[in-house]
């Protein structure tokens, strides 16, 4: 008698994010020089930054608002007392040998952030992912390898210091995800808050957000957690969640194969598609922290905290729950539009001007999103205005104008602006709707066609089409499409 093969070993993916998340302030967290983006190496660089002895770091105040904003857009508890504190490591781009951070006394502390991904019918299902903590620290500088974008293959390497000194929040999730997808998605709802708070671009090409993953795997059922492995190096949502897929299919095949899992830090190699080893991972007693002797307690008065609370704009979510139950958009509108601010703000200035909430929404993630894309520019960018739009969508449904000839003038009114309206009057091209007029031009044009008319009527009903476009040439577009068939039914079959 055959023995029934044994079951497969399930595994699951334990899954938490550090994410470091550059802050939009004009100057540097701890001195006075510039944060701007591309500039000369080197440049942007003072005594402070650099750690120069004698010099004494002082904290920028935005950098502590944008903090406190943050930290309650992720529903954490502000710290009434928190502390800065020194962070040891030796590395060429951080020219102090040690990092201002925060360690046992955090900024804000747990919070959560709410995702929303489809599940296999395609409907929308929400999850909770715990904030551990976020605080506030500087960046290191930049390191540049000549003959290899990595220390090793590289001949020599240039320090560029401008980004030392450039304010962070670092905002640690709990281990709450279980694969890429869902680590995807908390990142780029992570990055929707913060630009919507104003505090961050988000920008992941010029390291405004950069992501580390800390992943593990163990057996489905089991408590304890595998040994852990973090993965640096992804500049975009598809890159962390490939990454991550990899790195669970590697883990996975190393337990099956009795290999150990060591536990350190891996990059991402794009190129390749595949994780590859880079250090062992230090702990935290390797950085020997100890409070910062140069900068003085943080306090955060009630009074203020009240302040910064009252300043928080809507957030994504609440904007997406708003749009779906007041507005009736979908699941999956209300998720695109509000995806960006910008967008968002462009969308509500066009319902404040009279435009009904579906047709605005299907103008645009349609045409308008298809013209940012293809031009590559912001919606605030272009020439047609909310009001504008507005106006446009009124056309059509007072049926003035069709569909077709509202597409065909929005390339127009996307480069040039101006009204709808007057647009429409200059060019003659207000719709025909009147049963009469368009009833002598169908007899038209099936007296023009005698041939396609006699192969309809014998069965041949798929050149209905035909006739259509016929019609649809001869008014220039202008036909009431609706009406049109209707009628062109009737003396089609008659």
């Amino acid at each position: 008698m055959a023995t029934a093969a044994p079951a497969k070993t399930e595994y699951e993916a334990i899954i938490g994010l550090e994410t470091h998340c550059q802050l939009s302030t004009q100057t540097k967290i701890f001195s006075y020089s510039s944060t701007a983006f591309g500039a000369t190496p080197n440049t942007n660089i003072d005594p402070i930054c650099l750690g120069l002895p004698g010099v004494l770091p002082v904290l920028n105040q935005k950098v502590l608002e944008y903090a406190v904003k943050a930290g309650l857009a992720l529903n954490c508890t502000i710290a009434k007392y928190s502390k800065f504190d020194r962070k040891q490591y030796f590395y060429p781009d951080l020219p102090k040998n040690y990092q201002i951070s925060q360690y046992d006394l955090p900024i804000a502390e747990h919070g959560w952030l709410e995702i929303e991904l489809s599940d296999k019918d395609g409907k929308a299902k929400r999850k909770k992912i715990g904030i551990t903590r976020l605080h506030m620290e500087e960046d290191a500088g930049k390191l540049v390898h000549g003959g290899s974008d990595r220390l090793s293959g590289s001949t020599f390497s240039l320090v560029d210091y401008n980004r030392a000194g450039v304010p962070l929040i670092e905002i640690v999730s709990e281990p709450d995800l279980r694969s890429g997808e869902e680590a995807a998605e908390y990142a780029q709802e992570l990055r929707r808050i913060v630009r919507y708070l104003g505090v961050s671009d988000g920008n992941m090409q010029e390291g405004s957000l950069r992501c580390d993953v800390n992943i593990s795997v163990r057996p489905v059922g089991q408590k304890e957690f595998g040994v852990k492995v973090e993965i640096k190096n992804m500049n975009s949502f598809s890159a962390i969640q490939k990454a991550i897929d990899y790195e669970i299919e590697r883990q996975i095949e190393a337990i099956e194969a009795g290999e150990p899992i060591f536990q350190e830090t891996r990059l991402w190699e794009e190129g390749a598609q595949r994780t590859v080893s880079m250090r062992s991972k230090e702990g935290s007693s390797d950085y020997r922290y100890f409070p910062e002797p140069d900068l003085p307690p943080i306090e955060v008065s009630a009074d203020r905290l009240s302040e910064w609370t009252g300043e928080l704009p809507e957030l994504p979510a609440q904007k997406r729950d708003r749009y779906e139950s007041e507005l009736g958009l979908s699941s999956y509108d209300a998720r695109v539009i509000t995806d960006d601010s910008s967008v968002a703000t462009f969308f509500e200035a066009t319902l404040a001007a009279g435009g009904t909430a579906k047709l605005a929404a299907n103008w645009i993630m349609g045409d308008i999103a298809a013209y940012l894309n293809a031009e590559k520019v912001k919606i605030t960018e272009i020439a047609l205005t909310p009001e504008a739009l507005a106006e446009l969508i009124q056309l059509i449904e007072a049926k003035t104008i069709s569909s077709k000839i509202a597409k065909d003038l929005l390339p127009e009114l996307l480069t040039k602006g101006g009204s709808p309206k007057t647009l429409v009057e200059s060019k003659g091209l207000t719709q025909i709707s009147d049963p009469e007029t368009l009833n002598a031009m169908i007899a038209e044009v099936l007296a023009a066609h005698p041939k396609e008319l006699e192969q309809y009527r014998k069965g041949k009903t798929k050149l209905k089409g035909f006739f259509v476009g016929q019609m649809m040439k001869k008014t220039g577009g202008r036909a009431d499409p609706k009406l049109t068939n209707q009628l062109l039914a009737k003396q089609l079959d008659g």
